[in-house]
Formats: C-alpha cells, sequence, structure tokens
C-alpha cells in the first residue's frame, strides 16, 4: 500500500512552459501522474500510446476528441483510449488532472 502524495493537486507551470506534468507513481503496468493547464492555456500533448483515465480534481474546460466532446469539472471521469486524438480546450480556470495509463506512460513507445 503506498499513499500517492500530490497526485491530482494544482501545479502552476514552470517560468516558459505553457504546462506541468509530473508522475507521482510508477509500476510496469500503471502510472499515476498530474497533468495542469492554467486558465486560458493551451493543452499540447500528443495521443498516448497507453490507455489512460483522467479524473479532474479542479478547474473547467472542454474536452475534444475523435470520439465526442464534453464540458469537465471537478469529480469528471474521463477514458481515453490509447491512440486517440484529444485536447482540453476552453479552460476557463486553473485545471488539474489527476491521470492514470495502463500500462505505465511511455512504455509502449
Amino acid at each position: 500500500m503506498e499513499i500517492i502524495k500530490g497526485a491530482g493537486e494544482w501545479a502552476q507551470p514552470a517560468a516558459g512552459a505553457a504546462n506541468d506534468w509530473a508522475e507521482q507513481l510508477r509500476v510496469p503496468e500503471l502510472s499515476v501522474g498530474t497533468y495542469c493547464i492554467p486558465a486560458g492555456g493551451v493543452d499540447n500533448q500528443r495521443p498516448h500510446t497507453e490507455d489512460e483515465i483522467y479524473v479532474v480534481t479542479a478547474g473547467r474546460a472542454r474536452i475534444v476528441a475523435a470520439s465526442g466532446e464534453a464540458e469537465v469539472g471537478p469529480g469528471a471521469v474521463i477514458f481515453v483510449p490509447a491512440g486517440e486524438e484529444h485536447r482540453f480546450v476552453d479552460i476557463s480556470e486553473n485545471l488539474a488532472l489527476l491521470v492514470v495509463f495502463g500500462p505505465a506512460y511511455g512504455s509502449r513507445a
């Protein structure tokens, strides 16, 4: 058992960075991290080779994916299959996302 400290907590991106990504846990079959995008920011991620689940812990935005789009806010849980193009847009409040990758992020690259 492990308590994953800081997972899902808002972090201001470093100076000059568009967003903030911090991985808090990695084992072979999954990884957990926090992705933060400031209000008015641009989500510049590319599709991943792993399935992922996002849990919105703070903020509001709209997610746009090949399979559809939806308004999201705290408590929303979103599944994105490996390889699907997706972006968070219209970020109206600082957005903090707990992200779970299966298997671990980058392990299928």
